[in-house]
């Protein structure tokens, strides 16, 4: 069994003074891949570098306290990839991918729009180049898994309040449009939905910190594990952890019946 941790920490200090590294000791998880860091090399400690059991491969962003992705494994991979080789995405620290014998693992971290016009137009300048690499990774005859938040909540069922969103970063036309193609078009397939096709709350990943969105479950679902389709056909659960909370997002558990 394979079981794969998906987490936007939005920072990874934080998340640590919350008892993160605590509770990831007792998942039994051979990748646990995170989004968000807010941190840079130097502000990591021994245990975030290397929690016990684990071996720690980071992108940082290069702005201090921003974005950032990285992956805890099991193994060593062969092969680290940082970055998709596009120096503007790249110096935001927005992709990492572990690469093993016929399989990779990556974490991704795609822009929020929602800070204003200046990012939303990022954004969908990140979505149209990341688009092809997507694709070629897809046609690389590897078992592929991505994991992130990806800032796009698909459907109106992933997401609470989807009438009144339709015009909010998160949730446009556009962004469910280039998702669908994601899927539609290259093949991806989309875990938790192949596994809950009708699950709306419970695979919420994300809630607004505005009234009580928590508390209501007025959430999100944003964080995804993208997979090609045999790796998403051995997926036999999906869950998301809401008991104890390391950031605004939960995290999102996948158990594939693989061995790598």
């Amino acid at each position: 069994m394979l079981r794969i941790i998906s987490i936007n920490l939005n920072g990874i200090r934080s998340a640590v003074n919350k008892g993160f590294l605590d509770w990831l000791a007792e998942q039994d998880a051979d990748f646990i891949c995170m989004q968000e860091l807010k941190a840079q090399a130097g502000d990591m400690s021994a245990e975030m570098l290397n929690p016990a059991g684990y071996y720690g491969y980071f992108h940082y962003a290069e702005k201090k306290g921003y974005s950032g992705v990285g992956v805890y494994a099991r193994r060593q991979p062969d092969q680290i990839i940082e970055g998709l080789g596009i120096a503007d995405i790249d110096a935001e620290g927005r992709y990492i991918e572990l690469r093993y014998d016929g399989f990779s693992v990556v974490s991704v971290y795609l822009p929020s729009g929602s800070s204003g016009e200046h990012r939303q137009a990022t954004k969908y300048s990140f979505m149209e180049r990341f688009f092809p690499h997507l694709n070629a990774l897809h046609q690389g005859g590897r078992e592929v898994v991505l994991c992130g938040d990806w800032n796009i909540a698909h459907k109106e069922v992933d997401l609470k309040n989807w009438k009144s969103n339709q015009k909010n970063s998160g949730f446009l036309p556009e962004e469910r449009a280039w998702l669908s193609r994601v899927f539609d078009e290259q093949g991806w397939v989309d875990v938790f939905r192949r596994l809950y096709p009708e699950a709306g709350g419970e695979g919420y990943t994300w809630w607004s910190n505005r009234g009580q969105a928590w508390a209501k479950n007025v959430g999100w679902r944003i964080d995804y594990q993208i997979a090609t389709d045999k790796l998403a056909a051995a997926a036999r659960t999906a869950v998301v952890y809401k008991e104890q909370r390391f950031s605004d997002h939960a995290p999102l558990t996948v158990d594939y019946d693989v061995s790598l």
